[in-house]
């Protein structure tokens, strides 16, 4: 054996890029982040939801974008995905940015994530503005459980039959909403969760005519009845409050329901009295005397 072996060569460096999700900012352009700055000149490519909008931010900003810049929205990204995954893999870093906000969430992005994470790729993101966490903060509801809801349906059915799967939800709920069609939303608040459910009306967050109007569900639909509302907006409800536990004969019946279902009885009383947060011991006893 050589007592002085050469040493082994240093890998060769990798070739793979990476994809930066990166935050833009949802109105005002003093919050776009040094990071984001960056990488608007420094990335191999630019993906953007509407170069336009890019265009505006960019001369904002006063960057010049050195790389390519590409459209990717939600009419081409299923068809653009894999182009943009190709030219990864060939070592390109891709700067992915959306109108507002961060890609992927309400916005195109999920699909280039999806594509990433299943071929092995890199992805990072640079946080920044966010109209989800802006509206929950500012809305004065609880903020330590809550759920993102995004766009209710546009048509009045599948509108309902969404609120429906969220009467019980106890989270605070943060949607998305068009100007024009406020009103109807707040409308189907109303007839689903009644007038006085709690809730607050985030528009042009940021932005120099940022307004926050808080009340009850009742109180904001006879707002929006009587005013032109105008701008982004985020709606944010309170969640279902806790109901009383109640006795356990008042919840037979739900564990009948389950059973005629074809759930077994034992499996019924226990889902039952973990939701009605009562004993199961007592639960099965009533529902044995009540047969």
């Amino acid at each position: 054996m050589d007592p002085n072996p050469s040493p082994l060569p240093e890998p060769a460096p990798s070739t793979v890029g990476r994809i930066v999700l990166a935050a833009t900012p949802i109105g005002n352009t003093g919050d776009a982040s040094a990071r984001l700055v960056e990488l608007l000149g420094t990335a191999d490519i630019v993906a953007a939801e509407d170069t336009r909008r890019l265009h505006r931010l960019v001369q904002s900003l006063g960057v010049t974008v050195a790389g390519r810049v590409i459209s990717y929205h939600e009419h081409n990204e299923a068809t653009r995905t894999a182009e943009l995954l190709d030219h990864v893999r060939a070592g390109s870093t891709l700067l992915m940015v959306t109108d507002a906000g961060m890609p992927a969430v309400s916005d195109p992005g999920f699909r280039l994530v999806e594509g990433a994470i299943a071929a092995g790729l890199t992805v990072t993101a640079v946080p920044g503005p966010s109209a989800v966490l802006t509206a929950l903060a500012l809305s004065g509801l609880p903020t330590d459980r809550f759920c993102f809801e995004g766009f209710l349906p546009r048509k009045a059915g599948e509108r309902a039959s969404r609120l429906a799967d969220l009467a019980g939800e106890r989270r605070t709920m943060v949607f998305f909403e068009a100007p024009h069609r406020l009103e109807a939303m707040l409308r189907a608040l109303r007839e689903r969760f009644g007038p006085d459910r709690p809730i607050a009306v985030c528009r042009e967050l940021t932005k120099t005519y940022e307004e926050v109007i808080r009340g009850t569900v009742g109180e904001l639909l006879t707002w929006a009845e009587e005013n032109e509302v105008r701008g982004e907006i985020a709606v944010v409800l309170g969640g279902a409050p806790e109901q009383a536990a109640g006795t356990p004969e008042d919840h037979v019946a739900a564990v009948n329901e389950l059973v005629n279902q074809g759930i077994r009885l034992k499996e019924a009383v226990a889902a039952v009295a973990d939701d009605a947060r009562v004993s199961k011991r007592e639960l099965y006893s009533a529902v044995l005397a009540a047969r």
